[in-house]
């Protein structure tokens, strides 16, 4: 007797972080993106992204406010665990919001300890190099995987003067390559390069054994990140430079609306397509004289 074994389709396993040190090591370029609801995790999941990054650009894009700085832990613990549910295969990254670990490694230890236990996110990523080296170890130490993040950093934008690309200068370029070598001693597994230098940016990759992951740092970085409603078109208020435009959907959802609301307006929907049918003898029970019979039969439980 023939005997057939039956197949199930196998969920792909999720993301590591030492699948993304190998990763660097083959000379594969890492893809990250954020997303900050579940359909947009389910889609960018699916698409085939090694990293998906919660970002507090969440304050921004979704949030509608002018800055990063007012988003709460309780805004990135809420948005976090909706993207690891439409998520199966990418490695969810927390953005650690403003003041959430710049008082002390203590404080970062709560609140990232916050971010694994109650949404499961895989790491989380906080900016800052020497300044935050120990608190980096210290998470590490603990078994919480980072992300570093210098270069332009959102939260400190208000000291730096502004959106500026960084380590421009001589100075400024070694000074980077501190933070990036203490970041890599500290134990990140990553660090994103933010509006460096593409030269700088391949220079830093180079000399790092952990990876680099680019926005506006050039192609020599070994991945690159970006924003989901930069990449689709769907915020206009700031564009940066650095974005890269790969579909105008924000243009197609208005006018999509706009055309609803016309045929609405209009009385063209919903159309009989899109509506529900009833008994004709059903409604006619519903004539004024037949429905004062019906009531008064209920009220006297006859329809029991």
């Amino acid at each position: 007797m023939e005997v057939q074994i039956v197949t199930t389709p196998t969920t792909p396993a999720r993301i590591t972080t030492a699948d993304i040190r190998d990763m660097k090591q083959r000379g594969d370029k890492i893809v990250m993106m954020t997303a900050y609801d579940y359909p947009t995790a389910r889609l960018v999941d699916e698409a085939g992204v090694d990293m998906i990054l919660v970002g507090d650009t969440l304050g921004m894009v979704v949030l509608g406010y002018d800055s990063t700085l007012p988003v709460t832990m309780e805004d990135m613990i809420h948005h976090t665990k909706a993207v690891v549910r439409g998520t199966q295969h990418a490695m969810v990254v927390g953005d650690m919001p403003f003041m959430s670990y710049q008082t002390g490694w203590q404080d970062a230890m709560k609140n990232a300890a916050r971010f694994l236990q109650e949404t499961n996110c895989g790491a989380v990523k906080l900016e800052g190099g020497v300044r935050s080296a120990e608190t980096v170890q210290r998470l590490v130490e603990a078994g919480i995987p980072v992300v570093g993040h210098i270069g332009l950093t959102p939260q400190s934008v208000n000291q730096v003067g502004g959106w500026k690309v960084q380590g421009k200068t001589p100075a400024a370029a070694v000074q980077l390559m501190h933070d990036a070598q203490a970041l890599e001693q500290a134990g990140a597994f990553a660090i994103v390069l933010e509006l460096v230098p593409a030269p700088l940016a391949a220079l830093l990759t180079e000399r790092l054994s952990i990876p680099t992951i680019g926005i506006g740092a050039g192609v020599g970085c070994d991945g690159q990140v970006q924003v989901f409603h930069d990449l689709l078109g769907m915020y206009d208020k700031f564009v940066p430079k650095h974005a890269g435009r790969y579909a105008n959907i924000g243009e197609q959802i208005r006018d999509a609306v706009a055309r609803y609301t016309a045929d609405v307006r209009a009385g063209s929907f919903p159309t009989p397509k899109h509506s529900f049918k009833m008994d004709p003898a059903a409604l006619a029970e519903l004539s004024p004289r037949q429905e004062t019979n019906i009531q008064r039969r209920h009220a006297l439980g006859l329809d029991a």
